[in-house]
């Protein structure tokens, strides 16, 4: 099955690609994401945080409106702007494009076992409380963006055993479990298992060109790729632990 034959023909795809340097791997993935899903006849837009000189400070100024002008709090001003369209250009922009797309992307490389800050200020930024992305239970499997695809696609510096079960950082999916399911999850997106690139710094040009081909593949089968099973609202007793413990 294609994404076309699942989804409405064309698929629309938003990268956010959070990495200083075009020439990295990072840059590289993203292009050959772009091109390829492109070349399939699908919409893409980019969002390169760095490029576009993205603020990840989250303060007074990711509003055009003020509900308390003496004393600053964040979700209060979300939920104001929400109600009033207060939210500052740059953050609509973002907001537009993820309520336009069908799937979201994070592309990134894994710094100190998570986000980089740039990515992170945009999540802080972006994903506004309030009823805009959350709230008033729009939250996990009855969030705004179900029915919505999203998948990390991130390079990390070390090889696979360090981040396995019994390896010295531990398992990378526990690593990714805040980005997976406390922000992408969280706003109700289906999440897609990440796509993980291993030390692309000490690999030879060969075999990063073979890691660009799966990718290339990964992307123009994103609605047959594994997404990460988590257990819905519904699983949950009214103290929100699941009913089965």
């Amino acid at each position: 099955m294609s994404i076309s034959t699942q989804w409405k023909s064309p698929v629309r795809i938003f990268i956010v690609h959070a990495h200083p340097e075009p020439n990295s791997f990072n840059g590289a993935l993203t292009r050959a994401g772009q091109a390829a899903l492109s070349g399939a006849g699908h919409e893409v837009v980019v969002s390169d945080l760095y490029a576009m000189g993205f603020n990840p400070v989250s303060d007074r100024r990711n509003f055009t409106t003020a509900s308390d002008a003496s004393y600053y709090h964040q979700q209060s001003e979300e939920a104001n702007a929400a109600a009033h369209n207060g939210f500052s250009p740059d953050i609509q922009a973002e907001m537009d494009k993820l309520f336009w797309c069908d799937a979201l992307i994070l592309q990134f490389p894994l710094w100190w076992f998570g986000l980089p800050a740039i990515l992170k200020g945009w999540v802080d930024r972006v994903f506004a409380s309030g009823g805009r992305i959350y709230g008033g239970g729009k939250w996990y499997d009855r969030g705004v963006f179900a029915g919505k695809l999203a998948m990390c696609s991130v390079t990390i510096g070390g090889p696979p055993p360090i981040y396995s079960s019994g390896g010295l950082n531990g398992p990378i999916a526990e690593i990714l479990f805040p980005i997976n399911h406390g922000m992408l999850y969280f706003v109700g997106f289906t999440v897609i298992e990440p796509f993980l690139v291993h030390a692309p710094a000490r690999i030879g040009h060969s075999e990063r060109q073979e890691w660009l081909v799966r990718y290339r593949e990964r992307v123009l089968g994103l609605v047959r790729a594994p997404t990460i099973a988590y257990p819905k609202l519904a699983d949950f007793d009214d103290t929100y632990v699941l009913k089965s413990i």
